[in-house]
């Protein structure tokens, strides 16, 4: 009876120093995937007339903690240079696909914002369609298509309210112009709106698209110069000359829809 019990304390003690090397492990494992820095220098000196011999020694920067590695090449010159130029390369290799692997990270955390509606007719038109505001690496898109249009080229603005509520959208107020510039083409040395998208043809359908893009736009940002948020999108009946102030005599305001997140 005795002996049976010693066994079982044994056995207990046993599994409790294979447990403690398990955690060993774990934490091991765990402390070499945050490794901070890795550190290679490489020293070579000469055995004899005919040997020669390479230190390569490997320093892990783990937090606080710094763990050497050393590894010996020995043998004549051209075979040791042949090991070293492998090891380099395969370095090379690894530090490339870390390198890649970080691009991939960087890239999937980038963000993109969105922001998608659908216009609604007015002045008695039945001009509707969708717009879709697009932030990347600093740059906003705009993609709009409008249906029910006359055939003909029609003008597109920002508008300063995100208020449609009125049957000929004159709610939404003027021309979205926090930089206070005179009304002009996208991009002109006279001067222009940050509203100032320009001009789209609808075709014989009345159907019509277009896509612009420019850095001088956000979407939600705290630069209310370029900020998207809380303006609208109007579509005309005619035309925008380009030049006339402060809108472009583009006529009536056959669509509207709010910029809203």
């Amino acid at each position: 009876m005795f002996t049976f019990n010693l066994n079982i304390l044994v056995m207990k003690k046993i599994y409790f120093v294979l447990y403690l090397l398990f955690l060993t492990l774990i934490v091991s494992c765990s402390n070499s995937k945050k490794e901070t820095h890795k550190e290679i220098s490489i020293e070579k000196n000469k055995i004899n007339d005919t040997l020669v011999k390479a230190t390569i020694v490997t320093k892990y920067t783990t937090g606080e903690k710094v763990k050497e590695e050393v590894q010996v090449i020995q043998g004549t010159p051209g075979e040791v240079n042949a090991k070293l130029d492998s090891y380099k390369k395969q370095v090379l290799q690894e530090q490339g696909e870390k390198a890649h692997a970080l691009h991939q990270e960087k890239q999937s955390q980038k963000t993109i914002k969105k922001v998608k509606f659908n216009l609604n007719p007015k002045s008695g038109s039945t001009a509707n369609g969708m717009v879709m505001f697009t932030e990347e690496d600093g740059k906003v898109t705009l993609e709009a298509q409008i249906n029910g249009l006359t055939p003909g080229t029609h003008a597109i603005h920002v508008h300063h309210k995100a208020d449609c509520s009125s049957d000929d959208g004159k709610s939404s107020g003027g021309h979205w112009n926090p930089t206070f510039a005179p009304h002009g083409a996208w991009g002109s040395e006279t001067g222009y709106h940050r509203g100032d998208i320009g001009n789209f043809s609808a075709d014989e359908t009345g159907n019509g698209m277009i896509i612009f893009s420019t850095d001088l736009w956000c979407i939600g940002c705290e630069d209310e110069t370029k900020n998207l948020i809380g303006k609208a999108i109007i579509v005309h009946q005619g035309e925008d000359d380009l030049s006339s102030q402060p809108s472009g005599a583009a006529g009536a305001r056959v669509s509207c829809a709010g910029i809203i997140q």
